[in-house]
């Protein structure tokens, strides 16, 4: 693909957009302050020179992300609105209005592809440079921070090992129906009947039947595996064809529920991994573990998230600190101070003992210290912003590549949503300034 280029012009037969929209909006005042020319270097930089279609202008591709994390919204739902709402497409950089998407859905899904977290980096990096750019952080508030972990589950059914032989049964025997491969016998009706009976006996607590049927269904699925690694030997192409599945279908059959080391919670997402957080109306979320970092002091805006990293292997969280300030530290160009944990941190790896407080100590905290670790907990409320509304709660991207973009997008979508208010409450004081100004004198 060639570099994109944005070449858009005002149309003489549509109404210009910043005729019929309000040039006070927010939305409005939020695209004059982004440095679209940023991201537009770190958005082609993805895209070689050369033949070849150029692909969508970077400050389209870098609103609708923009939008769709800030608003909480599906790639239809987003396109769907864009037609619609003209300050969209103002914000993505349309100098008139459109009545159709000059971009494809599926644009969305390859652009966080091609990208990767790497460039989606520089949403974050931009928000924070914006808010510094209009008071709502100040340097000060990146050199002390809090760093948490949280669960970013995947879109995927709370998994049972009756659920999963069930699907690799079934995705097994499709997949051999569409290849061509005939099959002794399908077991599909008896599997059917064999899953439901173990969901009512573990309900009515008849375990020992329920353990029956589960063995049956496993014995069915082994069967079916047996046939086909019969049918596909000595067939190359079918064989590299049947292989992922089919050792995907193998684990999901030998696997137990007290057995210890890595198992599959999905066939169509076996990355997900299974997390323990020590919640009581949650004991067990399946996803991957996300680090999160913002300020313990007070930023003007609001809390921002200064950093969001998807981490992979559900690793200790102590042994995450270093890495995770590390890039904290290139992201900013600030140095960090003090950095404020929970006790799940004890054992950390940063190379800066001392600059690290964990959560109970009182040997050598000074006043101020102490303030701010009191306001280490206002991590937890920044962590609930991003789950609920801005996408983390339920995150539908494939693979652990989708998983790392997610946790990027969805912290930079909440930093905007915060620019959206600041910039909303300094026109509001802008406004009472000049009413109060222009007001005549009280009379006596």
């Amino acid at each position: 693909m060639a570099r994109p280029r944005d070449d858009r012009q005002k149309d003489l037969l549509r109404p210009a957009l910043d005729q019929i929209i309000d040039l006070g909006h927010p939305l409005v005042r939020l695209a004059g302050e982004i440095d679209w020319g940023f991201l537009d270097g770190r958005f082609s930089s993805v895209c070689a020179a050369g033949p070849g279609q150029p692909g969508l202008p970077p400050r389209l591709v870098a609103g609708l992300f923009i939008l769709k994390h800030m608003h909480n919204l599906s790639d239809e739902v987003l396109c769907a609105r864009w037609v619609e709402n003209p300050y969209y497409q103002y914000f993505c950089g349309e100098q008139s209005f459109c009545h159709q998407l000059p971009f494809d859905r599926s644009s969305l899904t390859r652009w966080r592809q091609r990208l990767g977290e790497a460039q989606l980096l520089a949403l974050i990096q931009e928000s924070l440079s914006v808010a510094h750019k209009t008071g709502a952080i100040e340097s000060k508030d990146l050199e002390r921070v809090a760093v948490d972990t949280t669960v970013q589950p995947k879109a995927i059914a709370h998994p049972t090992d009756a659920r999963l032989n069930h699907r690799a049964l079934i995705k097994l025997v499709a997949l051999a129906k569409r290849m061509g491969v005939p099959l002794r016998q399908s077991y599909l009706r008896v599997a059917k009947r064999a899953a439901i009976m173990v969901g009512r006996y573990t309900h009515a607590h008849q375990f020992k039947r329920a353990r029956r049927a589960l063995k049956f269904l496993r014995t069915r699925l082994g069967r079916v595996i047996r046939d086909i690694r019969r049918r596909i030997d000595d067939r190359p192409e079918l064989e590299a064809r049947f292989a992922h599945l089919l050792d995907l279908a193998v684990k999901v059959r030998l696997q137990d529920q007290h057995r210890r080391g890595p198992k599959v919670y999905s066939l169509h997402a076996p990355e997900v991994e299974c997390i323990g957080k020590g919640k009581a109306r949650a004991p067990y979320e399946f996803g991957c573990k996300v680090s999160i970092a913002t300020p313990v002091t007070r930023p003007k805006g609001g809390q921002f998230v200064l950093h969001a990293k998807a981490l992979h292997g559900n690793p200790y969280d102590g042994h995450t600190l270093g890495p995770v300030v590390t890039a904290l530290e290139q992201l900013t160009g600030v140095e960090t101070r003090r950095i404020h944990v929970d006790k799940g941190y004890r054992g950390h790896n940063h190379s800066q003992k001392f600059r690290v407080w964990i959560s109970g100590r009182v040997r050598g905290a000074t006043a101020a210290i102490r303030r701010e670790m009191k306001r280490r907990a206002a991590v937890e409320p920044a962590i609930g912003h991003l789950k609920a509304e801005h996408r983390m709660d339920r995150n539908h991207l494939k693979g652990r590549d989708g998983d790392r973009s997610n946790a990027v997008l969805a912290a930079a979508g909440y930093n905007f949503s915060l620019l959206l208010r600041w910039l909303e409450r300094l026109l509001c004081a802008w406004i009472q300034m000049l009413v109060g100004a222009g007001a005549p004198p009280l009379s006596a």
